[in-house]
C-alpha cells in the first residue's frame, strides 16, 4: 500500500491531523514526524530509513514562510532531501503545505527542493492532488551526476558525488561555508574504510559569484558505480562538484544550494 510522509516542522498537533483525515477517505495512509532542528547532531536523518522504504510515494512538508525561514532548517531538509532522492530519484514528488497561522512558503529555495510543488492546506482539492502524485507514474529527469549524504554524530558528515553515466577522469569537491575534513574513493553507496588517492589536492580556493568554496580533489577515474566521498566539519550553504578539470580547460562544476 502506497503512503505519504508528512514532516511539520511546526508543533500544531491539529494541523498534522488535519491533514491524516483529508487523506484517509481515499486509503493513503500518512506516517511521518515533527522535524528536530539540530543540524550538529545531525537530526535530520532520523527519518531516513522510514522514508526511502518502497511504499512511501510522496513528501509532504507542512510548512509557514516563517518556520521555513532558518538557515539550520532549510540546510536540514536539504540533506534528508538528497539521500532521499538518491534512493527514490529525482522525480519522486516533494510537497511544500502552507499551514494556516503564517505565510506561505516561496521560492526561492535550496536546490533540494526546488523541483517542491506549493500546495495549501487550506485548498479543498488537497487530498485529491496529493493522491495523484501518489499514483502518476514518474520519469526521472536526465542527470549527469550522482549526490548522496550521510550522517551521524560517530562518522560525521559526508558527501558522496560521482558521474551517473559515463566517467570522470578525476573529481573535484568544494564546499561554501564548510571545512573539508577528509576525503576517499570507492564503490557507491559504501563510505571507503581505506583507498589509494591518485594526485590528491587540498586547501584549493574557488570563486563562483559571491561565493568562495574551499576545494579538494583526486585524479583517480570515476564510473557510474564508483564515488567520491568528502567529509565536511559542518554542514556548508552550498556545494560544488564534477569532474576535476584537465589543465588549461576551462572548469565545469554542478553546484547545489542548501540554503
Amino acid at each position: 500500500m502506497k503512503t505519504v510522509w508528512l514532516t511539520s516542522l511546526g508543533r500544531s498537533e491539529e494541523n498534522v491531523k488535519k491533514v491524516i483525515s483529508l487523506m484517509k477517505p481515499y486509503g493513503v495512509p500518512v506516517l511521518g514526524h515533527f522535524w528536530v532542528d539540530d543540524l550538529p547532531k545531525i537530526a535530520w536523518m532520523a527519518p531516513r530509513e522510514e522514508m526511502i522504504k518502497p511504499d512511501v510515494a510522496a513528501w509532504v512538508i507542512l510548512a509557514t514562510a516563517e518556520t521555513l525561514a532558518s538557515t539550520s532548517v532549510r540546510r536540514g531538509l536539504s540533506l534528508l532531501a538528497i539521500t532521499v532522492q538518491a534512493k527514490k530519484g529525482l522525480s519522486f514528488p516533494i510537497v511544500l503545505l502552507a499551514e494556516g497561522g503564517g505565510g506561505a512558503p516561496a521560492p526561492p529555495f535550496p536546490t533540494p527542493l526546488s523541483g517542491a510543488e506549493l500546495l495549501s492546506a487550506a485548498d479543498p482539492g488537497l487530498a485529491a492532488k496529493i493522491v495523484a502524485m501518489v499514483h502518476t507514474p514518474r520519469t526521472d529527469p536526465a542527470s549527469e551526476y550522482r549526490i548522496d549524504v550521510y550522517g551521524n554524530t560517530h562518522i560525521g558528515l559526508w558527501f558522496e558525488v560521482g558521474p551517473r553515466q559515463g566517467r570522470w577522469d578525476g573529481a573535484m569537491f568544494g564546499a561554501a561555508g564548510g571545512e573539508i575534513l577528509f576525503h576517499g574513493t570507492g564503490p557507491m553507496e559504501m563510505l571507503p574504510a581505506q583507498c589509494t588517492l591518485e594526485w590528491p589536492v587540498k586547501g584549493m580556493k574557488l570563486s563562483l559569484g559571491e561565493r568562495e568554496y574551499a576545494a579538494w580533489g583526486v585524479r583517480n577515474g570515476f564510473e557510474a558505480r564508483t564515488s567520491y566521498f568528502v567529509k565536511v566539519k559542518e554542514c556548508p550553504e552550498s556545494v560544488l562538484f564534477g569532474p576535476f578539470p584537465p589543465e588549461g580547460d576551462e572548469a565545469d562544476f554542478h553546484v547545489v544550494g542548501l540554503t
